[in-house]
């Protein structure tokens, strides 16, 4: 794998090491929140909802600005105003304890992500070239190891002081800045047009709202952020369901991370480097919708299982189903998530591949939400009825839906080649 990361650019290989690090500031810090605001402030439940609502709104909602702006200004400028405003964000939420205050920290934090995030995609499809699959397959590494990392460290941390830990992250962000503004070269995304990319940006959203590919594939892939996503929710609440919360509850929940970002560091370029040799793009993704669909098959299984009372029996009823899960999803999505990333680039036809990131963050952004609202219902849902088994009978039908709308857009074409048209003038 660090051979494959040394053949890339340099940028590219700045980018991935870039991701590790955003994504060990940003998990070392995010998963205490809540329980900052509530047991050290003091806040109503209803008041950390808003504070970490607001974070996800203000995300989720200018990804497409964020976009926008790196097709117009560069990748590297959205790049480092995205880490220097999450130094902000967090350094003030170790400072201040005042709603207005936490609000705008939040959603300082939330508006960084979506400044960086499609810039951080489009440079690296840019700076990679024909070699894009390989190198989002190493991206997700870095991601997932991230991750993985930034709560163990978070926790030693937060054992001191969680304000420790949002300074911590602070530095880790304003350091990535500076190291950005010095080592990652200036790069900016191709003219849109003939005219030298001075079409107006509504008429740039409305050529990219006319590609009816790009948004049937965004509307497919929807199910696989809503599946991947239950390892923070359904999976977890299971756990807990059947094992507590004390601390063989904690370790399952613990298993389930564990298994999900130990098995994307160690096997995602070999995943990759087979899907590659042996399927169309398409083709990979179909599969990995289907995998994912069918990782809730153990929980399905296991539904049919009499609960033991207590004992190892009840143990590994609560983890082993779950933590197979994990890892099914784990696996589905280091087979899409290269192509994914991939098919974006060529669904886009090269133009505004930023603000075509943007837009389909938030497609799925918003996806998330309602499919998170919706399994939730079906978790309440089945426990009121006493039919354990709705809430993964429901999950695997939405992956293998998706599934088939990808084998679809595959069958149909209109997955294989770059169909977006220049806007109108």
């Amino acid at each position: 794998m660090l051979a494959q990361v040394r053949s890339h650019d340099r940028a590219v290989q700045l980018l991935m090491v870039n991701q590790f690090t955003i994504n060990l500031g940003f998990y070392m810090l995010m998963p205490y929140l809540a329980a900052h605001l509530s047991g050290t402030l003091g806040l109503a439940g209803w008041v950390v909802g808003l504070v970490l609502g607001v974070r996800n709104f203000s995300q989720q909602g200018m990804f497409l600005v964020g976009g926008t702006l790196a097709d117009r200004l560069g990748y590297k400028p959205l790049i480092v105003a995205g880490c220097a405003l999450r130094t902000l964000g967090f350094a003030t939420l170790a400072l201040v304890d005042s709603l207005p205050a936490l609000l705008a920290a939040s959603a300082a934090t939330g508006l960084a992500g979506a400044l960086f995030n499609p810039a951080v995609r489009a440079y690296l499809a840019a700076g990679a070239g024909e070699r894009r699959v390989e190198a989002f397959a190493l991206f997700n590494v870095f991601y997932q190891a991230g991750i993985l990392l930034g709560p163990l460290v978070g926790m030693v941390l937060t054992g001191v002081d969680f304000r420790v830990t949002c300074l911590v992250s602070a530095g880790i962000f304003a350091v990535l800045s500076v190291v950005q503004i010095r080592a990652l070269p200036a790069r900016r995304a191709a003219a849109p047009t003939g005219d030298g990319g001075t079409e107006s940006v509504l008429a740039q959203w409305r050529a990219i709202l006319a590609n009816r590919p790009f948004l049937l594939f965004s509307a497919a892939m929807i199910g696989s952020y809503v599946l991947s996503f239950q390892v923070y929710l359904a999976l977890p609440l299971e756990v807990r369901r059947l094992g507590g919360d004390g601390e063989s509850g904690t370790a399952a929940v613990a298993l389930l991370f564990a298994v999900s970002g130990l098995s994307t560091v160690i096997g995602q370029t070999r995943v990759t480097a087979w899907c590659k040799a042996r399927m169309a793009p398409g083709q990979a993704l179909t599969y990995g919708l289907t995998v994912m669909g069918c990782a809730f098959l153990p929980l399905l299984a296991a539904s049919a299982i009499p609960v033991p009372d207590k004992g190892v029996a009840l143990w590994l009823l609560a983890a082993v189903p779950p933590a197979l899960a994990a890892l099914l999803l784990a696996l589905g999505t280091m087979i899409a998530y290269p192509f994914e990333m991939d098919t974006i680039v060529r669904l886009s036809g090269d133009r505004l591949v930023a603000t075509h990131y943007g837009l389909y963050n938030t497609i799925c952004g918003i996806g998330i939400t309602l499919g998170n609202l919706l399994t939730g219902a079906a978790l309440d849902a089945a426990r009121a009825a006493g039919l354990a088994a709705l809430p993964w009978l429901a999950l695997l039908a939405l992956g293998l839906a998706c599934a088939t709308s990808l084998y679809g857009l595959h069958r149909s074409g209109r997955l294989a080649s770059p169909v977006a048209e220049p806007a109108p003038r």
